[in-house]
């Protein structure tokens, strides 16, 4: 079920008013223009200091906004600085902590596809095996990854849905919503084995309260703690080293075990292992792509296995797409596999056959 937390669509998008804008140079300043002028049913004044306001028309600040996205590049629109006001009053100094980038202002009128879809609970989870590298007949888990489902049908690639919550503020909605479903599904499929599960650092503020219904919901399913494995992204975790420790601490208690994803995609790996002691790591799939082929990967990532077979770490590859990947990891002594050369990611997922 969704979060009863979670806010209601935004409703300034059906609002009239005036859309204040900063541009950081000139060129910003003369595209933005140029671009609006051309549209005859929008009013535009210029301010001193690179400024413009854009009269808004009822329901048109959505619309408005994508012909800006159309002209400017991504940093252009991090770059600029916006901040909308209903109806046509000036801006006051209480409004000075409403200002936010034009990109953050954009991906939020675009979020209307991504509340809708927490809303009405249309979030779904694909299962990916996981299985042993010496044995991939033999699946040992699998990784829950979430999916969108527009009206529609069509499936929203993970992607899109955590670009447009990081953008639009809605990362901790989404990751909660993530969890659960993922719960959900592995309960509703009788799942066996491992269950990997994703969760974002940044959306978890208090880990005593942000994933105390995600302890409870995996307790109701009945699912043994140990079975469980929380991964956390090395790309995208905390730069709070306390609080990530703390989060994975408050899993560890609970009896979950926890996985650094994609080591060796950041410059800050080797740390990561002695500060997280994680119970399994997954090397990056851009390292593993072609590491048959390629003698400086090859060299990182014998290093990487090198140093975790040493501390008694789980190893698990993932990405593998060839076989030649496949062999270069068994013969490296990676204890679990996953990719789309064993099996792509599906609603339902795999059967498990016993472990002997």
């Amino acid at each position: 079920m969704f979060c009863p937390e979670c806010p209601a669509l935004p409703t300034f998008l059906q609002e009239a008013g005036r859309l204040f804008l900063w541009l950081p140079t000139p060129h910003t300043h003369r595209k933005i223009w140029q671009a609006l002028e051309a549209k005859t049913e929008v009013p535009v004044q210029l301010l001193q200091d690179l400024g413009l306001v854009v009269a808004i028309a009822q329901g048109a600040l959505k619309k408005t906004l994508e012909t800006m996205a159309d002209i400017l590049s991504q940093e252009e629109m991090r770059a600029s600085r916006a901040l909308f006001l209903a109806g046509d009053r000036d801006p006051c100094w209480q409004d000075c902590a409403r200002v936010e980038s034009l990109l953050q202002l954009f991906h939020r009128t675009q979020a209307e596809l991504l509340l809708e879809v927490l809303q009405e609970n249309r979030l779904t989870t694909y299962f990916q095996p996981i299985v042993r590298a010496r044995d991939p007949a033999c699946v040992v888990g699998h990784e829950a990854l979430v999916r969108g489902v527009d009206k529609e049908g069509k499936v929203i690639g993970p992607g899109l849905l955590f670009a447009m919550a990081r953008e639009a503020q809605l990362l901790y909605h989404l990751d909660l919503a993530a969890r659960r479903t993922a719960i959900a599904a592995a309960t509703q499929h009788r799942l066996q084995g491992d269950l990997f599960i994703n969760f974002s650092p940044t959306a978890i503020y208090d880990p005593a309260f942000c994933l105390r219904s995600t302890v409870w919901a995996i307790s109701r399913a009945g699912i043994p703690p140990q079975r469980v494995v929380f991964e956390v992204n090395e790309s995208d975790r905390s730069p709070d080293l306390d609080h990530l420790q703390r989060i994975l601490r408050f899993y560890r208690q609970a009896g979950f075990r926890v996985a650094l994803d994609d080591l060796g995609a950041g410059y800050g790996s080797l740390n990561l292992l002695h500060q997280l002691q994680p119970d399994v790591i997954k090397l990056d799939r851009e390292l593993i792509r072609g590491v048959d082929g390629d003698p400086y990967k090859a060299v990182i990532a014998e290093k990487l296995l090198e140093l975790a077979q040493k501390l008694g770490i789980t190893t698990l590859a993932e990405g593998i797409e060839t076989a030649g990947e496949l062999q270069w990891v068994r013969d490296h002594g990676v204890d679990l596999v996953q990719g789309f050369f064993i099996a792509r990611p599906q609603p339902v997922p795999l059967g498990l056959r016993p472990l002997g």
